[in-house]
């Protein structure tokens, strides 16, 4: 166990994210200066005691491993008055106060000595630097967006944040073409509309999403479309007269409604929203977006349901192309059905069409992912998204990677990081970019060391806005349906809030009227 000791309670989290992404796997707990009597034994059970001291222009920091003691301080120019502040994470001196001391703790950890660390305890020097967020490519955005050259924001996220080389490339590989995307579908003066379908033919082990097996749920599907479309109407009325600039429905799987349900449900989203009157001309302009997700759920009539109300973009995900892994996932689909699907959906017309994969997945192999993305090079999809395994406590998953004895496999985060490199390798090799990025906690390869991003690949013109926008939060997301979370954009201090659905299928239909006056009056507030 590690233990942290606050001179006062401020920046915790932050600093328990940073020592965690050094030492994965390990225990860190958070103690207050006022409160060391009650760490009691704990402290003396800690392999490392760091001691944090906030002294206003002054901070310091403290490592004891042991025997071995190392002291590093730094000073902070500026507002003298920074503990004013607390609380108040939009303030730019915060930040600035916040990323001296981040830079200080990051600094000294990685600089004590290895061999005064306990034997069994590996240390891992994060790649990405202080940035312990699930967002790291926002930073660098935000300040292009702002007039700062590539060469100043790299500078910066190598020398504020601590960034690897080859992090800070990504991620200004990533933050540039976001910017770029942004700008060119006029952001600023739009909103975008997520419609959350919580069903799914069955549920995967690894799934943590809002979703319900249409076997034991099907029977609530026109009662949760009748709430699903009045609150659809809601949202619509608050947004007349605004820029519409993405609609994505996901879920779940979206595709698991029945044909007539999807057309259903689609024709009345363009009865309320202006999705003919929103240009589409331009590079980067009005996209619909909807997840079709498993193969098993794809059929041709599904299909033309789609294409006829104008979907111009869909994912048909196989997470992978080795269908003993398929199996024991609890993907219901085969190899085959994947190939199957792609090519219907080819053959109807659509010419923008995403693949999600997922690395880390239990017992698979570097060259079985090599075969994976072999498979997927055949089927020449427009896009493909490379997600990193995330592990919940509570899920089946844990368990199965026990039985593969990956839990705790320390290699594993090695082999994850060889997957993203080659999958890195053929995005190159097939003409894709990186657009957009994000990070989970609880990856399989350990959050805060390697194998931890998701990144999306696009051939230039085929990236999704809304993924951008939904990472970066800079528009505001009407979300409406079962466990869908409404991010309202708040231009002048740069922030979200959120107004969150119930998760549950039954309450959400029992209780719409109150999903709606959760957003009454909030959705384009000061905006």
């Amino acid at each position: 166990m590690i233990s942290i000791i606050l001179s006062e309670r401020d920046f915790d989290y932050e600093i328990q994210a940073l020592v965690s992404s050094f030492f994965p796997g390990i225990h860190v707990n958070v103690f207050v200066a006022d409160n060391l009597e009650e760490a009691g034994d704990k402290l003396d059970s800690s392999f490392i005691v760091i001691r944090i001291s906030l002294q206003g222009k002054y901070v310091e920091t403290d490592i004891t491993c042991g025997e071995h003691r190392v002291l590093a301080s730094a000073s902070v120019s500026g507002d003298d008055d920074w503990h004013k502040h607390a609380g108040k994470t939009a303030h730019p001196y915060r930040t600035y106060y916040k990323n001296i001391l981040k830079k200080l703790i990051f600094q000294q950890i990685s600089r004590f000595p290895e061999k005064k660390l306990p034997d069994g305890l590996n240390r891992r020097i994060p790649a990405w630097g202080t940035m312990t967020g699930v967002r790291p490519t926002k930073i660098a955005m935000n300040e292009i967006l702002s007039g700062k050259s590539p060469e100043q924001v790299r500078k910066e996220l190598r020398e504020t944040y601590c960034c690897s080389e080859e992090k800070a490339e990504l991620g200004m590989q990533i933050a540039s073409r976001e910017a770029e995307i942004l700008k060119a579908a006029d952001f600023e003066n739009g909103y975008s509309l997520y419609i959350g379908i919580p069903f799914c033919p069955t549920t995967c082990l690894y799934c943590s999403f809002t979703s319900y097996p249409f076997e034991k749920f099907g029977n609530l599907a026109e009662d949760y479309l009748v709430a699903l479309k009045k609150e659809i109407s809601y949202v619509s009325e608050q947004a007349k007269g605004r820029k519409l600039t993405s609609i994505y429905i996901g879920g779940g799987t979206p595709t698991t409604l029945t044909a007539p349900q999807l057309d259903e449900l689609i024709s009345f989203v363009r009865e309320c929203f202006p999705v003919d009157e929103v240009s589409r001309t331009g590079k980067y302009s009005y996209e619909f977006t909807v997840e079709a997700g498993r193969p098993d759920s794809i059929t041709e009539d599904k299909l033309k349901v789609l294409r006829k109300h104008g979907v111009d973009r869909i994912s048909v995900n196989p997470q992978t192309m080795q269908q003993k892994t398929l199996e024991l996932i609890g993907r219901k689909h085969t190899v085959l059905q994947t190939k199957e699907a792609f090519k219907m959906a080819r053959e109807l017309g659509f010419t923008n069409i995403n693949m999600d994969l997922i690395i880390g997945l239990p017992g698979e192999t570097v060259e079985e992912f090599e075969d994976t993305l072999a498979r997927i090079e055949e089927l020449n999809p427009d896009s493909v998204t490379i997600h990193s395994l995330v592990v919940k406590r509570a899920s089946r998953l844990r368990s199965t990677l026990e039985e593969c004895d990956e839990l705790y496999d320390d290699e594993k985060p090695l082999r994850m990081e060889k997957m993203l490199q080659i999958g890195e390798k053929f995005a190159v090799r097939n003409g894709y970019l990186p657009y957009y990025m994000y990070r989970q906690k609880n990856s399989a390869g350990h959050a805060g060391s390697t194998g931890q991003e998701n990144i999306g690949y696009a051939r230039p013109g085929k990236e999704c806005i809304y993924n951008i926008l939904i990472m970066e939060e800079k528009q505001t997301i009407l979300a409406v349906g079962a466990g869908a979370s409404t991010k309202i954009y708040h231009r002048e201090l740069g922030q979200v809030s959120r107004i969150e659905n119930v998760k549950s299928i039954n309450d959400y239909i029992d209780r719409i009227d109150e999903m709606i006056e959760r957003k009454d009056g909030k959705l384009f507030e000061n905006n």
